[in-house]
């Protein structure tokens, strides 16, 4: 089925000759890709130049994103190992072959993570800044440590013992934990007990030597950005745990299990789809173990206790790290209060046609409103819903939520709406990965004031990744309708940190559009269809791959063609394949691939005319757009929530939208000129798979794309 759109003439005139066959010398393995995308952000880390709790924050988020690969990725190849499948992809990659270049890189990544670590400390401490082990402190310091353990830490910690009578005890997904050997003192039988003991996540895992001072007392100058790991202090003090034993070793172990849900439903019925949420939620932590880190340090003897008591395999899932495990803890370092080794405070700025401007509809009415976050704040689009909630004019309200976050002035919005007797329609994406309590949560409170409530569309066992808002209003000249169409998540707190578009718009066809699309996700109207809109997964491939023709028509016959197309990820086979063959007809194509790309450019005869780079920065890249010189000007620059994968063409409800104002078409066009000439933090992909950071050649003007982006939200003039 392929989309109505005024005056397509897609792929007639294209020749008809077959895609390009994908295969290993053409098509990278994702897992693979995904982790060179992880070791860019290692890179930041790295990099001396950034300020110092920007580079601890980096290295929490390297860990952060290894915790996810694991839980989601990996699991999917060991699912794929233990039911004996073969690989479907056209990278070629068996399933044990892949888990162990796996296991390889990330060791050789973790690796220089943590040597990078030391080297961030070392640094930190010359601005007074310390995480150090128990032994480096002061006696008093430790007196004080041993009674915060005392009263703080010993009420909460559970050791349990593992014999004859008691079983080892489940290790929840991402636990921190102790495994202690103890000996008894006083008997002849030397035989060693086992105890595993919790780390508390309910505590914080860096302990701040100076507050432990200051509330327990002690001689000597309080500590000040002094920090101690919490299983340390823990360790230090395992005599108060086991009087009468004998602490013969221990070691610190942290698992990672299988946490990604498979949703799998026969009943479209409400009730039923928000108890398998939380039953599959709960059932996460249950998931097979597909990781277990252990120190250097640890001892032949426990090792082989945790590798025989958890049965995971010793050459494939033991990770053995140098220092504190589970990294991700440094956010609780990042976030301390130094702006000196931060970056510069940013303030979003308010759109100059909505500066000093109350009356938010009248300037909608008046023109198109393109905001390009987080260099243009987000509280336009929190007035939106706010003033849609509070007019008396407005007579419904229509929104898809897919991550909103806890504190949402977007859902507190709708709520607002419903006391105020509007109409309030809302598909809650209770299916949106570690974000389903959330989500869950917010539906209840939505579903108690009575706003409408869907979680899914009918026939399409999906998830809803748009992000669309509609808002109806009675004017004097009748009823009209203002919409909102996004690249990223209805989400106050992300909009500061991701890289967004944003379209606010009352024009016609784009609102006639968004109703069809919400009577889709609510009612029952599998055959609908749209003017402008590009709406998966019943439509949106087959048209990129229509337009992709056109520009290769255009190319055949002797115009300039280019494709610049700007997404998070790029995997799905049939558009590379298309993209391919574009290359091959002389289309200069442009990718702008913040995370794993699979496409292989450079390729003689199959890609030489690709170009793919991967920038990375102070901000989230996560805006996709998608540029066709020769098309139609009113078809020429789309905006959207859907990256070129499977998931999102095949398997999600996705929404990517035209631009229809000239001017704000040249804003898109100065925004990816911006990025093209990116010297400072682009990165490009090479035929064998690694990245080079993009150097300035000489004499060459240095351009940081985010940096001109936070001077101007369009970037730099001109597409080159």
């Amino acid at each position: 089925m392929r989309i109505v759109t005024p005056g397509s003439v897609m792929s007639a005139a294209v020749e008809d000759n077959p895609l390009p066959e994908l295969g290993p010398d053409t098509f990278f393995n994702r897992e693979l890709s995904w982790l060179e995308f992880n070791r860019r952000i290692l890179a930041l880390a790295q990099d001396d130049s950034l300020p110092l709790l920007e580079r601890v924050k980096f290295l929490a988020i390297f860990s952060n994103n290894l915790d996810e690969f694991y839980m989601v990725r990996v699991a999917t190849v060991h699912n794929k190992l233990k039911l004996g499948l073969l690989s479907a992809r056209p990278d070629g990659y068996p399933p044990a072959q892949l888990l162990a270049e796996i296991r390889r890189r990330v060791l050789e990544m973790v690796r220089q993570q943590r040597d990078t670590m030391r080297e961030v400390f070392a640094r930190l401490e010359e601005h007074g800044i310390h995480v150090t082990t128990i032994t480096r402190l002061e006696p008093a310091q430790r007196d004080a440590l041993r009674s915060y353990f005392s009263e703080e830490v010993f009420p909460v910690l559970t050791p349990l013992a593992v014999d004859h009578a008691r079983p080892f005890p489940f290790i929840s997904n991402l636990s921190l934990n102790l495994a202690v050997v103890l000996e008894r003192k006083h008997s002849k039988n030397h035989h060693p007990e086992f105890v595993r003991l919790k780390v508390p996540d309910v505590l914080p895992r860096l302990v701040d030597v100076g507050r432990v001072q200051r509330r327990y007392g002690g001689e000597g100058e309080v500590a000040k950005d002094v920090f101690v790991w919490l299983e340390d202090v823990i360790a230090e003090n395992l005599d108060m745990l086991f009087p009468g034993m004998k602490v013969a070793e221990h070691f610190p172990f942290r698992v990672t299990r299988n946490a990604d849900i498979d949703y799998e439903y026969e009943d479209d019925d409400v009730n039923d789809i928000s108890s398998l949420i939380e039953e599959t939620v709960r059932e996460r932590r249950f998931g097979p173990i597909v990781r277990l880190s252990v120190p250097e340090s640890i001892s032949k003897r426990t090792l082989n206790q945790l590798i025989h008591q958890l049965r995971v395999d010793p050459e494939r899932d033991v990770y053995t790290i140098d220092g504190a495990l589970g990294a991700s803890s440094l956010f609780e370092l990042s976030s301390l209060d130094h702006p000196e080794l931060k970056y510069p405070v940013y303030v979003p700025r308010i759109p100059a046609p909505l500066a000093g401007n109350g009356d938010l509809f009248s300037t909608i009415r008046q023109r198109d409103i393109l905001l390009h976050h987080p260099y243009d704040s987000f509280k336009p689009v929190e007035d939106f819903f706010r003033l849609a909630a509070r007019d008396p004019d407005v007579l419904a309200i229509k929104a898809t939520l897919y991550r909103v976050g806890k504190n949402s002035p977007v859902v507190e919005a709708l709520l607002e709406a419903r006391d105020n007797d509007k109409q309030v329609a809302v598909l809650v994406e209770l299916k949106a990965r570690f974000d389903e309590e959330n989500n869950l949560e917010w539906a209840r409170a939505l579903e108690h004031k009575g706003v409408h409530v869907t979680y899914g569309v009918e026939e399409l066992p999906v998830k809803t990744h748009a992000k669309v808002s509609l808002v109806v209003r009675r004017e004097g000249d009748g009823v009209r309708r203002y919409v909102h169409l996004g690249t990223g998540n209805y989400n106050a707190t992300t909009a500061r940190i991701y890289a967004d578009l944003g379209l606010l718009t009352c024009n016609r066809e784009l609102a006639d559009d968004a109703s069809r699309l919400f009577n889709r996700l609510t009612g029952y109207a599998p055959l609908t269809s749209y003017k402008r809109l590009l709406v998966a997964p019943e439509y949106l491939h087959q048209t990129l791959l229509d337009m992709i023709d056109r520009e290769m028509a255009a190319a055949r016959a002797g115009k300039p063609a280019r494709l610049i197309f700007k997404m998070n990820q790029l995997e799905e086979d049939v558009m590379i394949q298309k993209l391919y063959q574009a290359s091959q007809a002389g289309v200069q194509i442009d990718l702008l691939v913040r995370g794993l790309c699979c496409l292989r450019p450079g390729v003689p005869g199959v890609s030489e005319n690709i170009r793919v780079l991967s920038h990375v920065g102070r901000f989230l890249e996560h805006a996709r757009v998608y540029y066709f010189q020769n098309a139609p000007p009113d078809q020429r620059v789309y905006l959207g929530s859907a990256d070129l994968m499977r998931r999102n063409l095949y398997n999600r409800v996705e929404v990517v939208f035209p631009v229809l104002e000239p001017n704000l078409q040249h804003r898109v066009l100065r925004m990816l000129a911006t990025y093209l000439r990116d010297n400072q933090s682009a990165w490009e992909l090479q035929p064998d798979g690694h990245y080079e950071r993009v150097i300035p050649r000489e004499g060459e003007a240095l351009v940081d794309a985010q940096q001109m982006f936070m001077l101007d939200s369009a970037g730099i003039d001109a597409l080159p």
